[in-house]
Parts: structure tokens; sequence; C-alpha cells
């Protein structure tokens, strides 16, 4: 488990986890990794599109959803990436560290 700090610190996080696939030899997707986003501020929607352009997937949002995500798009953002809310503390510290 790795804390990279602020939501703006996601880039180190994306370099540390582009590094560990590439000497593992597979994609981001398949390391056991897990980012939770919080909003905060309003670059948290940058930060969540860059890692949607990724392809990251698996990305835990909180500590509620952003107020562009209407339905709909929560419903894409779920088929397509399995965005998820944030849970409690301990509900989401199990599910990473399964």
């Amino acid at each position: 488990m790795i804390d990279t700090g602020q939501c703006n610190d996601c880039y180190s996080a994306i370099k540390i986890a582009t590094a560990l696939a590439e000497a593992f030899g597979c994609g981001v997707n398949d390391l056991p990794l897990s980012l939770v986003v919080s909003w905060y501020e309003q670059k948290a929607v940058a930060i969540l599109l860059t890692l949607l352009h990724l392809g990251v997937k698996n990305i835990k949002l909180g500590p509620s959803l952003p107020a562009f995500i209407t339905p709909n798009v929560l419903n894409v953002l779920v088929d397509k990436f399995s965005i998820a809310p944030i849970g409690s503390v301990d509900e989401d510290m199990a599910e990473m560290l399964k």
C-alpha cells in the first residue's frame, strides 16, 4: 500500500504503477492496486479524467460523488471503469487488502 498524498500527487501514483506494471510484464489494472480519489477540490475532476484516459479501473470516489455525475454518467463509469463510491474506512481497507 502506497499513500502518495493529496489528489494532485496522483501523477506519482501513475508513474509508480506504470513502472511496476512494466517490471512485472502486465497492465496497470492487473496490479493489486487501489486508488481512492477524494473530492475536495476541482482539480480532482481533471485527475479523474486523466486516470480514465489512461484506462485505470477500480477507482473509489468520495466522500460524495461530484455533481456532474448523473445516473447515466455513473452507469457508464461503473460499467466501463468499475468506479465505486468509498464506504467506511474498515470496509474500504478490508477490500483493498484482499
